[in-house]
């Protein structure tokens, strides 16, 4: 039986409840990928996975401010031996966990053209998609020893089939909507009406939603999606709005967004009352030369101070540290 798209929009009344004393904790993921040109036309060759080797030092920053990142690994990642004894490494320790991220573009079976289109996996064909996800996700189980729970797509690009896949391989929990961010220019899903919140992409609630976190501020923030609707179709328009302190877009990466941008972002989503804030950033910034956000080593270690400064704030917060199976089992799982 089909649930419907996981692109539409939920009805009213689908929002997720948190056991009682769950709080509200953070969740840090990490797209972990291969290292490509962001600049250039999609292939399925001339990647690298050479930055693997900065984990180990973001690991061990993680379980110094008791952070349990989760791993968000996609066909070349676990194709690599040496990412696979750095991640399991930490993910054996129950310091990280491992969830899955698809990058058709790389993935097992090529059937497809490799295009902008098609780098969105749920612009596949449902058979081809399932095999992309089915092949990925057991070679995860197989070199990991545990089955993932969780799991991101590419370039956030759900499809109609996805929820289905998603439940029939056993994910408990996507993480690919991208709230207030639009992809249709190139073909990908539309999020900017999508919830905050965590809600259930079924009605027998056995996939749940949880976005990646971007909120707005600013003194017009009460009018957010209706004008960045408008800001967004006039030229430059969002940066005129952020200028003037009436409207800016915040996501909790550390890719492109300041400590004090995320900072404020923290304490807004925080004051909504969010109950479990989702941050992100792609692994080849763990090195510098692989990311348009870290070109050097002092971009590298603004990084990791972008990290101290969240974590310092989230603390003084009240603000714990979760893990997928922590938010699994207090939704009911």
């Amino acid at each position: 039986m089909t649930t419907g798209s996981m692109l539409d929009v939920p009805p009213a009344g689908r929002t997720a409840a948190f056991a009682p004393g769950f709080g509200q904790r953070v969740l840090l993921t990490v797209d972990t990928e291969e290292c490509f040109n962001w600049t250039a036309p999609f292939r399925r060759d001339g990647y690298g996975v050479k930055h693997v080797e900065a984990i180990p030092r973001f690991q061990a920053f993680c379980e110094g401010i008791g952070a349990h990142p989760v791993y968000l690994v996609d066909w070349p990642i676990v194709q690599d031996a040496r990412a696979v004894e750095i991640i399991g490494d930490a993910v054996r320790r129950g310091t990280a966990e491992v969830g899955v991220q698809l990058h058709p573009w790389v993935n097992p079976p090529f059937d497809e053209e490799v295009c902008v289109y098609n780098s969105f996996a749920g612009n596949l064909p449902q058979a081809l998609e399932m095999a992309k996800f089915m092949g990925l996700r057991d070679a995860i189980e197989a070199r990991f020893s545990t089955a993932p729970l969780i799991y991101r797509a590419g370039r956030y690009g759900l499809g109609p089939h996805t929820a289905d896949l998603l439940k029939h391989a056993g994910i408990r929990v996507d993480t690919s909507v991208r709230s207030l961010f639009d992809y249709s220019a190139g073909g990908g899903p539309d999020y900017t009406r999508h919830p905050l919140d965590p809600y259930w992409v079924d009605g027998a609630m056995r996939l749940l939603e949880l976005p990646v976190t971007s909120v707005h501020a600013g003194r017009l923030r009460g009018l957010g999606r209706p004008l960045q609707r408008i800001g967004e179709r006039i030229p430059r328009g969002m940066g005129v709005l952020s200028r003037l302190g009436l409207l800016e877009r915040i996501a909790l990466t550390p890719e492109g967004v300041s400590s004090e941008e995320a900072l404020r972002g923290i304490d807004i989503a925080l004051d909504d009352g969010l109950p479990v804030l989702v941050l992100s950033f792609h692994s080849p910034s763990l090195a510098p030369g692989y990311t348009p956000y870290t070109a050097t080593r002092a971009d590298v270690d603004a990084l990791y101070g972008w990290l101290e400064a969240v974590y310092a704030r989230l603390a003084a917060r009240g603000v714990t540290t979760c893990k997928v199976t922590d938010i699994i089992a207090a939704t009911g799982g």
